[in-house]
């Protein structure tokens, strides 16, 4: 097997693990969007502070539009 074809076999496995891990953030995301339309208005909702297990209280609208347009940026890098 030539250089050529091992680069381009290692190419197409990276394309892969890519467009897999998309997909997972896409399911996950679809999850969260549901899970957020679901809930009863009086719901308490909160967020974690990246790189912490910190949670701040949020509001249910605000975060269920923002889980909205990441789905939809997740969707558009497919």
């Amino acid at each position: 097997m030539s250089s050529k074809s091992r680069d381009n076999d290692d190419n197409c496995e990276g394309q892969s693990a890519v467009k897999e891990e998309l997909n997972r953030k896409v399911k996950e995301q679809k999850v969260v969007v549901d899970e957020l339309s679901n809930l009863k208005k009086n719901r308490k909702v909160y967020i974690q502070q990246r790189n912490s297990n910190i949670f701040f209280l949020a509001d249910r609208s605000h975060t269920l539009g923002a889980c909205k347009r990441e789905l939809r940026a997740v969707h558009f890098e497919i």
